[in-house]
């Protein structure tokens, strides 16, 4: 018998360990089994049909569903107090999925410009292929995306704080803003995470993650979540399963094992990041920090409404030419120079060799992304460590 919980009665940091993983296990294991099958027998025809219809729960083919994911997709569906969720093969499977199962020809799109760029990619390349029109605004001018939304469209995109330049979006607002006109909106939470942001609480219909940043949080796994009602849930995942971006059991594994940590990573990531944007203002080698813990962020306010904490990824400029990035990323010890975020592991680059890679030196500079801006994800290390490591990089310049 399944145990009944009032998740929402539940602390974060318990519904990152329990969530999904309080019912008996076979074998009465105390960890998610990962189950490596590609189909599910069955001795009984009727009962069979029953479950490749959707009337009895079960599984028939794992590009469908999978016991391993389905613990996962109930994990995010807990912290996120959705009411349904479902899982992709990465993030970006989820932005695309969630995208194309909503949209048709002749529909309208609003959204901010300086997204991810594999989701700038889509708004600016791929949706105009399909006769979606997208019109995409300065990320923190409010007035003109209301603006835009009141003269109807079919879908609002967020994306807040905003990858790399950390930006922030007032979900509430703008979220009413699509409720009046009867628009999906759609967040992506991927930087702040459920423990530091509840979009839905806000008013958003739908919540995307990148599983494969904070909520796995090793660098192991890829993978992509969605969150939102019942019947949205239900077109977005009909989509995947014909499409096929299936996420694996084996990756449903490492970002299961990797949220049971979440709540106590985040708090780390959140004070570590702090601490080094304040270090970093005072470094004369540095132009700006983008961090929205800081009272000087242009959105500090609106951060501190919806926020609980600030996330772990900040965003500097260095003074002087570009060329300056790559003799500071070889000076650091304890940094990967990737294209990656979220990770236990401090992690830096440029927007052009990580979040923009796919975008060209114009679309960059449209969608206000600055060619001289080091991205930088604070891992979990002693702070103080990091702090010493940034800066004897920094006085090598």
């Amino acid at each position: 018998m399944k145990k009944q919980i009032s998740w929402d009665k539940i602390k974060p940091e318990t519904q990152s360990v329990w969530g999904g993983e309080t019912d008996a296990f076979p074998n009465r294991a105390t960890q998610t089994p990962t189950v490596n099958s590609v189909a599910y027998s069955y001795d009984d025809l009727d009962e069979w049909t029953l479950v490749a219809k959707g009337k009895k729960e079960g599984h028939i083919y794992s590009r469908n569903s999978n016991p391993t994911v389905d613990v996962l997709e109930e994990k995010i569906r807990i912290l996120e107090g959705a009411q349904a969720a479902t899982s992709f093969s990465s993030g970006m499977a989820a932005i695309s999925n969630t995208l194309f199962a909503h949209l048709k020809s002749g529909d309208r799109v609003v959204a901010s410009k300086d997204t991810y760029g594999g989701t700038s990619k889509i708004f600016i390349e791929f949706l105009p292929q399909y006769g979606i029109e997208v019109k995409l605004c300065d990320t923190t001018d409010h007035e003109q995306i209301e603006k835009e939304v009141a003269k109807g469209c079919k879908l609002l995109y967020l994306e807040t704080p905003t990858n790399p330049t950390l930006k922030i979006q007032d979900i509430q607002k703008l979220s009413e803003a699509g409720k009046n006109v009867s628009a999906l909106v759609v967040v992506d939470n991927t930087l702040a995470t459920p423990i530091n942001q509840q979009p839905f609480k806000l008013g958003a219909d739908l919540v995307i993650h990148s599983a494969t940043k904070f909520l796995c949080g090793h660098s192991d796994a890829l993978g992509g979540l969605v969150c939102g009602n019942p019947e949205q849930i239900k077109k977005i995942f009909h989509f995947r399963e014909i499409n096929g971006a299936t996420l694996g059991a084996n990756a449903a594994y490492l970002i299961l094992r990797g949220m049971k940590t979440l709540a106590l990573r985040m708090e780390r990531h959140n004070s570590n990041a702090l601490e080094l944007a304040h270090c970093l203002l005072e470094h004369p080698k540095i132009d700006t920090v983008f961090y929205p813990g800081l009272d000087t962020h242009p959105d500090f306010d609106t951060a501190s409404k919806q926020m609980k904490g600030f996330g772990g990824v900040l965003s500097f400029s260095l003074s002087g030419t570009e060329d300056l990035i790559s003799t500071f990323l070889t000076k650091l010890n304890f940094a990967h120079a990737a294209a990656h975020l979220g990770s236990v592991d401090t992690i830096v680059g440029p927007p052009k060799t990580t979040s923009h890679v796919e975008n060209t030196v114009e679309e960059r500079s449209y969608l206000g992304i600055p060619e001289n801006l080091v991205r930088c994800s604070v891992g979990i290390e002693n702070i103080d460590d990091i702090k010493t490591d940034f800066l004897q990089a920094l006085d090598q310049l």
